[in-house]
Formats: structure tokens, sequence, C-alpha cells
């Protein structure tokens, strides 16, 4: 059984049990290349691959396009169910995750919900109503970040991880905290604020990150204060950098003599070079290098990898 299809496995586990005995005859190649399992009330069971979406009919045939004849609907009980089945249960201990939109489950895996927010001053403690589930599917590729360490040869100063949604920067983050903390002998702080870097479920990581020292659960701003203040980091890697607290942590981090290595959201040099806060991040010289990957059809490859003064000359 490949890893792609482990996985699969785990997240079908965490279905309700209507839609679980409904996918689990779902062809192999889309297990095998399954990114994520979205489930919106009222509409159809969809499965997101590199390549398309697919959908299920009421007689379980697999297709592409949303048909004329009867789709597998996913219903509010459906919903319901799966909600409390992926929180085991207990709701309220799942809180702090659920307010901010997400949940983690067995595996390392992330669940993503939308509902109706519930704000006090401004600020949501709750979601209610539950409408949408998305299971995000994570797959470790293990040694898929020495490619990129190899174009950089020599691991000097920061390094800053470009990429669109599903493009692998997750992976490789994950990757990198992996070969950097064994293989190079590096203390590494890894802030993982959502759970994804290290997948950490009921206290134990999902993931290998090697030797590296994981913050979980921790905003960026707490994570990088307590990691220089108590770890003694020669790296911090952290995932979505893009606020203005996140620049200030990284120049504090940088000030601090920590090298960084972070992700944002951005495609390519224009889109990076266009936002306010990225360009801040740039110009505190935090990363030597900056790696532009691919797309979801090429998970976790580097399409360019650039030397900062290529970009800010």
């Amino acid at each position: 059984m490949t890893d792609n299809n482990k996985a699969f496995e785990i997240v079908a586990k965490s279905l309700c049990s209507n839609l679980n005995k409904r996918i689990m005859n779902i062809p192999l190649e889309i297990k095998d290349n399954l990114q994520e399992i979205r489930l919106r009330v009222n509409r159809p069971l969809s499965f997101c691959c590199p390549d398309d979406t697919y959908f299920l009919t009421e007689n379980g045939c697999v297709t592409n396009a949303i048909l004329d004849q009867p789709m597998l609907t996913v219903t509010e009980k459906d919903i319901f169910e799966t909600f409390n089945n992926i929180c085991n249960y207990s709701v309220y201990s799942k809180q702090n995750e659920i307010k901010n939109g997400y949940i983690t489950i067995k595996g390392g895996h992330r669940a993503g919900i939308c509902g109706t927010a519930v704000a006090e001053k401004g600020v949501i403690t709750n979601i209610r109503d539950i409408s949408s589930i998305n299971i995000r599917i994570s797959v470790e590729h293990k040694n898929s970040a020495k490619p990129i360490l190899e174009k950089i040869k020599d691991f000097q100063g920061g390094l800053l991880l470009c990429g669109a949604p599903c493009s692998g920067k997750t992976t490789i983050l994950r990757d990198l905290a992996r070969v950097l903390s064994t293989e190079y002998r590096k203390n590494i702080a890894l802030i993982d604020e959502r759970s994804e870097l290290a997948g950490t479920y009921r206290g134990v990581y999902q993931k290998d990150i090697g030797l590296s020292d994981v913050l979980d659960g921790y905003s960026k701003s707490d994570g990088f204060s307590h990691a220089i203040r108590s770890l003694s980091p020669d790296i911090i890697i952290c995932d979505e950098l893009g606020s203005e607290k996140d620049v200030y942590s990284v120049e504090k981090a940088v000030n601090s003599g920590v090298s960084i290595i972070a992700s944002v959201h951005c495609s390519n040099e224009k889109e990076l070079t266009s936002k306010p806060q990225l360009k801040s991040l740039l110009k505190l010289k935090a990363f030597s290098n900056i790696v532009f990957l691919d797309s979801r059809k090429n998970v976790g490859q580097a399409r360019k990898v650039m030397n900062i003064d290529e970009l800010l000359p």
C-alpha cells in the first residue's frame, strides 16, 4: 500500500459512516493523487486531484462533471456526524482550533471548516452551523527539499519559499526541518501555528520533522519570541508570512542572529514585490534566497531559485 493510499484510509475514517462506505471503492488512481475531500451541505461530494475535481454519482460511478443523473449529495446529517467525528465527539476540547477555522486529525491531516462565525468584541470565538468541511490530505515526500538545497549550494542566511495554494510549500518546509536538523546538525525551531508542519495530534508528531523543536499552536509572534528567548535556534521555520506582525517578528529574529525559513502565498516575482508586507520582508534582507514553486500539478518542484540581489538589485 502506498503512503498516499494509507493517508486516504486514515482520512476516510474521519468521515461519517454513510460517506465512508460510499468512497472506499473509488479508483486507486484517485486515492493515490487525492489532495482534498470537500463536503458542502446539499452539494455533491468532491475529490480534488492535481489534474481535476471528481464527484460520485448515487450508483457509485466517478465523474468529473456534475451530470443530470443523481449525484451523491452531502446532507446536513453527514456534515454534523463528520464534524463530531473529527472532533472525537468532544467539540469543546477543539474550541481553540475551531475558532481558527480548522481541526487537525490523526495522521496530521487538516480539516478546514466553514459556517457562521460567533464573535465577541470583533473577535471570532466559535463557528456554528457548520456548512462545509474541506479535508486536506497531508502526505510526506522525504528528500523533496534536497534538490532546492543542492541548487543553493552554500546554505547561508534565510530562505523564502513562494508558491500558490497546494504547490507544496508545507511539504518542502517540513522536509527542510528534517534535513537541516539531522544532516546539517542545525538547531531548528518549528513554529507550527496550525499543526500542519509536524501534524501534532494529541501531543504526538505525526510527521517526521527530524530533531526540530516544535512550537505547536503558537502564533508566529509568540513563537518567535519563545524560540529566541529559550531554544537557541540556528534557524526558525514557519509557514505563511504576510501580516505586519510577521514582519516585526522576522526583524526581531534577524537582529538576534537567527536565520529564517518561511513561506508566502505568491506565484511569481511580480506578486512578491507588489504586496506591501512582502516587500517589507524582502527589504529586511532576512532571506538570502528566494524559491518559486511550480503548481499543484508539480507539487514541491522548484520552478526558479533566485538570490535576493537578483530580485532587489
